[in-house]
């Protein structure tokens, strides 16, 4: 037996669906609401080797069409069905989940990309719900100051420009 976000068990989950990478904790705050929402109560983080993220960036699409980006509609359908990551760009969010002026990258796996997410590129799984519930509480109470200080560490992504080139919307 093994504990929840066991290898064995994400790949039985996003060989089902299209799993999201969510590389911003507010972001992700925000889409499980602070992990209160329905069947989102707990929040993992979880770590996956460069080498793997990049992969999936090299081969991923965007997740909507963009005129100038893609030739045409039909272009990009072709490229959405066929390629085994996805990306997409939400506006960031500030400690009230409050949409910002910047956005973040949002990386959808599919097909080949979910079995190396779960067997070769995961190489860290950990439990995050306490830490949300704790930094919501401290924004619920009015201490945006303590709250600041206990996010994750994040910075932009020292991403080469050829590897986001098809990727920018």
């Amino acid at each position: 037996m093994h504990g929840p976000g066991h290898p064995d068990d994400i790949r039985k989950v996003c060989e089902r669906c299209l799993t999201w990478i969510k590389p911003s904790f507010l972001w992700m705050m925000y889409r499980c609401g602070w992990g209160a929402k329905a069947d989102q109560e707990t929040v993992l983080a979880v770590e996956i080797t460069r080498d793997g993220f990049e992969w999936a960036l090299r081969h991923a699409c965007l997740s909507s069409y963009v005129r100038g980006v893609h030739p045409d509609h039909a272009t990009w359908q072709r490229q959405v069905k066929q390629a085994p990551a996805r990306v997409q760009w939400d506006p960031e969010r500030d400690l009230h989940l409050r949409p910002l002026a910047y956005r973040s990258l949002q990386l959808g796996l599919c097909g080949e990309a979910v079995r190396r997410y779960a067997d070769e590129w995961t190489v860290g799984i950990s439990d995050v719900t306490p830490l949300a519930h704790e930094i919501h509480a401290l924004v619920s109470g009015g201490d945006l100051d303590s709250a600041a200080r206990l996010l994750p560490q994040e910075r932009p992504y020292p991403a080469a420009d050829e590897l986001l080139a098809n990727l920018r919307t």
